[in-house]
């Protein structure tokens, strides 16, 4: 496999506060990857820098797709929002946006059944107000899969849904994964992780590694002959 994201040195801010230091980390095409840590570590930071919705304050953040990584990379939140229109008109909305007209409803059909929808013809017209929570999530990785992206990242995809949706979202991104695309995704949920057999790297430090370390370091001024 060929290295797709090289990241080093790389530092986000904050108004002036650091969300998140990453002194290096490489991805390669095809790999499945588990972003842990404690919240406030930086993991949704790092996704929102891999999909290039921000610029990193400082440090090396080097895509080797193709020459427009947006067309290519595609993020799904933790609580993902929909549009005010109908389930079909949402799932395909970015591929409208591309000006691709053709084979809308073939693509709307294949990608919601892909995130467990056994009948997304009843589902097409349906406003987003009358699904539930596990349902807009899914609906949301049904729009994302129907980029067919070579990049998927994915914030908490399992944390706010019921069983059955969680079940149905692992199945989708297996799928994916299958299919050869790079996932990327920031987890707390070990058996999201083990299903998709990820690679994991950790963030940050816990809350009482940090108070530990502080408490054992000698006081300011400390030392010198007793």
């Amino acid at each position: 496999m060929s290295a797709l994201y090289e990241c080093r040195d790389l530092v986000q801010r904050y108004a002036g506060r650091e969300a998140l230091r990453l002194p290096e980390l490489t991805v390669d095409a095809g790999e499945v990857l588990a972003l842990t840590g404690p919240n406030g570590c930086g993991k949704s930071t790092l996704l929102r820098l891999l999909a290039f919705l921000e610029r990193p304050a400082s440090g090396l953040l080097r895509y080797a797709g193709g020459a427009e990584p947006r067309q290519e990379v595609t993020l799904l939140l933790q609580d993902a929002y929909l549009m005010r229109c109908s389930v079909f008109a949402n799932v395909t909305l970015g591929l409208r946006l591309r000006h691709q007209r053709q084979d809308l409803r073939a693509i709307y059909e294949e990608c919601m059944r892909a995130v467990g929808f056994a009948a997304p013809g009843e589902l097409a017209g349906r406003d987003r107000r009358a699904l539930s929570g596990g349902e807009r999530q899914r609906v949301a990785l049904a729009a994302r899969l129907a980029l067919r992206p070579r990049v998927l990242l994915l914030d908490e995809p399992t944390a706010s849904v019921d069983a059955r949706s969680a079940r149905a979202i692992v199945d989708a991104v297996r799928d994916c994964v299958r299919r050869g695309t790079t996932v990327i995704c920031a987890t707390h949920d070990r058996a999201l992780m083990a299903a998709l057999a990820a690679r994991e790297v950790a963030l940050g430090r816990r809350w009482d590694e940090s108070e530990s370390a502080a408490a054992s370091a000698p006081p300011a001024g400390a030392g010198g002959a007793a």
